[in-house]
């Protein structure tokens, strides 16, 4: 091994941690840097890698949509993510749902015992080993986003919300009942019914409860992907109805109608001990979520293992700084994950796992790479890169492939991003 094919990595999050394995599993030598234990964001809590923070769920499996897509996508490039979720999966229908712990340590195990070196403390300034990449996440640290400001000159800012998470045994089970929507996927969520009186006196207290008032959330634009559920409120009484609180899908075995409103939990971790409320990412202060959620009579006793609460989500503005291949530019610098403006677990995963084999191929003297524009993670490349107009963050979605016209074309543009991506794989 040459010296020239030696990666730095700054960021151990989910991006960092797929770019190392693609790195290592390649013959190369990947060094991760990792700020955690020395310090945590706000929102973390776990000394491993790769720590899911806003949600457990890495969304459906199903082919019918572009999440699913894309993990057929990640698992054909080997991804270390998808791995470490199969092996950590909880009960959750069609979605990939993880138990956060396991997750987390599945990940840093795996990377250890292929070689990496996984370097603790925090980077406050850009190395000068090059290729590098920066995949510090929405909660890059203040130091080093000052460093990527004066690397790329703008340094965008806006705040995810996190849903809160519930004892299981303090759900009373004789107000909710288990069931998945439309019956897909057994009966894998606890759904929490609702009458219209009690959505209506639920809705009144939402929209005038007190929110976290903290100098830097003032000018907070929220994010429609993971928007709070009282801001979502605001938006009209009927908003949550057609949102995380829609009764479609679902009917009440006590009565054998479809409930007015309906909450649902998912299994948090393999125990079954803790559930996450779907939807419910919130700013509202810690007093105000126990008073108002105790309001859904499922939960009237409920204790939280964790309330919501709002961390900051840092992204550069990529169109015009980006290649689709991931790299700033001419600099042999490449950004991963959340910061460039993809938005989701899997996403951020799929970042990674391009800028490794990029970085490595930039140190190989070899050209870069992307997947083509019929697959999900090109197409997603591609949006990040060189959108037009006002940027914002960009989840997966069928929206970004090239259209297809005619009776089942998301099946075929699902059948053609698999087969595209299976050739593009195997090619590199």
């Amino acid at each position: 091994m040459s010296d020239m094919d030696r990666i730095t990595i700054i960021g151990g999050g989910l991006a960092g941690s797929e770019a190392a394995w693609q790195i290592a599993r390649r013959g190369a030598k990947a060094i991760l840097h990792e700020m955690k234990p020395e310090r945590f964001s706000a929102a973390h809590s776990l000394d491993g890698l790769a720590e899911l923070v806003c949600s457990n769920s890495l969304k459906s499996e199903s082919l019918e949509n572009a999440s699913g897509v894309l993990k057929v996508e990640m698992r054909l490039l080997d991804s270390l993510i998808m791995k470490a979720a199969d092996s950590s999966r909880v009960p959750a229908g069609k979605t990939l749902a993880v138990d956060r712990a396991k997750f987390s340590r599945f990940v840093t195990d795996a990377l250890v015992k292929v070689g990496v070196d996984i370097i603790r403390g925090e980077v406050k300034e850009l190395p000068e080993e090059r290729p590098l990449i920066i995949a510090t996440g929405p909660l890059t640290s203040d130091a080093f986003a000052g460093a990527i400001e004066g690397l790329v000159g703008k340094n965008l800012n806006f705040y995810d919300a996190v849903a809160p998470i519930v004892y299981a045994e303090t759900i009373d089970m004789t107000s909710a009942f288990k069931a998945s929507r439309y019956g897909k996927g057994g009966d894998d969520y606890i759904n929490c019914p609702m009458t219209e009186a009690e959505y209506a006196a639920f809705y009144a207290e939402l929209i005038k409860a007190d929110t976290a008032r903290i100098r830097e959330f003032e000018d907070m634009a929220s994010f429609e992907a993971c928007m709070p559920i009282e801001v979502m409120a605001h938006r009209g009484e009927k908003t949550l109805l057609f949102g995380p609180m829609r009764p479609v899908g679902l009917r009440d075995p006590r009565t054998n109608e479809r409930p007015f409103a309906v909450v649902q939990l998912r299994c948090e971790n393999a125990e079954g001990t803790l559930y996450n409320i779907v939807g419910f990412q919130t700013r509202l202060t810690f007093a105000e979520q126990k008073r108002i959620f105790r309001m859904i009579p499922a939960l009237k006793n409920a204790e939280f293992a964790r309330l919501g609460k709002l961390h900051r989500n840092s992204f550069i503005n990529s169109p015009g700084l980006l290649t689709p291949s991931q790299e700033l530019k001419g600099s042999g610098i490449f950004f991963a994950g959340q910061i460039t403006g993809v938005e989701g677990y899997c996403e951020s995963t799929m970042s990674g796992a391009l800028a490794g084999i990029n970085a490595l191929k930039a140190s190989q003297g070899l050209g870069a790479v992307c997947p083509p524009e019929t697959t999900i993670s090109g197409a997603l490349m591609r949006h990040v890169s060189g959108c037009a107009g006002q940027f914002s963050p960009m989840n997966a979605n069928m929206g970004l492939l090239p259209q297809l016209t005619g009776k089942d074309r998301r099946e075929k543009q699902a059948a053609r991003a698999v087969e595209e991506f299976r050739t593009w794989a195997a090619g590199l």
